[in-house]
């Protein structure tokens, strides 16, 4: 992928979830799959929060724009330093600064100017003190060389036209025995043509999938180990609404994510 179509694709995704964040609805392919946010909090119980997570998070928050639930993976532990790529509106975000409690500490970051006022402002109106949101591209990330317990996601890195260099800072930004716990799109099948350059589908989390053998390579060529992809095909159920009559479900589908910063790095055989 050369640069012009990097960068075109990168500013079609901050245009995108810049004005969904001053709509204030959640729009999976830019079309016609856009709903009010009393819909977005039932989604989320669709993917695998409970009620009490839905209701946990301030209104408006949650804008049912993930695929999954990386809190069901994640494990986290009170005093834990935390990482949230791609983090919108806070929802993910917020539950984990209550998972980690006042001795842990969340980052979010996201590219979108709109999407961090929103966070900012939902996580001052919840009283999460220990919640920050960064500008900043998850290729490119404002945050220090090993300092994070946990990176979560949801539904993001499939946007990143350079998703190598994503898990690379991942690693990057880890400390050593630090774990990854991600819920994305993954392609099923090889993507048709009409799919792949379709720019809508790209910014609705479909057409930027890769294979799992591809993030299997991605992850262990960062460095990361115990790489578990977890493809959940129950996810099509709602993938076929994201585009209705595109029958993208036949191609993508919603996977739980796992890998750890080994504590000591192997030395390489020469």
């Amino acid at each position: 992928m050369n640069t012009t179509d990097t960068d075109k694709i990168r500013n079609a995704v901050r245009t995108t979830y810049g004005k969904i964040a001053e709509q204030n609805s959640s729009c999976c392919s830019g079309s016609s799959c856009c709903s009010t946010p009393e819909v977005a909090g039932t989604a989320a119980e669709k993917l695998g929060y409970s009620t009490a997570d839905a209701n946990a998070v301030p209104e408006g928050a949650n804008l049912g724009l993930g695929c999954g639930n990386p809190q069901a993976i994640a494990a986290l532990q009170p005093g834990e330093t935390v990482l949230d790529l791609g983090s919108g509106a806070g929802f993910d975000a917020c539950l984990a600064a209550r998972a980690v409690g006042d001795k842990g500490r969340v980052i979010g970051v996201d590219m979108t100017h709109e999407m961090l006022a929103k966070a900012r402002n939902n996580a001052t109106s919840a009283g999460y003190t220990n919640v920050e949101f960064r500008l900043g591209e998850i290729e490119h990330l404002p945050v220090a060389d090993a300092s994070v317990n946990v990176i979560i996601s949801n539904c993001v890195i499939n946007l990143s036209p350079d998703k190598p260099q994503v898990f690379r800072e991942a690693f990057r930004v880890l400390r050593p025995g630090g774990r990854l716990a991600i819920s994305d799109i993954v392609a099923s099948a090889e993507l048709p043509e009409d799919v792949r350059h379709d720019l809508a589908l790209y910014t609705g989390c479909m057409a930027g999938a890769s294979p799992i053998n591809e993030l299997e390579i991605y992850l262990r060529e960062a460095g990361f180990a115990d790489i578990r992809i977890q493809p959940k095909d129950t996810s099509r159920e709602f993938i076929r609404d994201w585009a209705p009559g595109r029958k993208v479900e036949d191609y993508v589908v919603s996977a739980s994510i796992e890998a750890i910063k080994p504590a000591i790095r192997q030395r390489e055989h020469s």
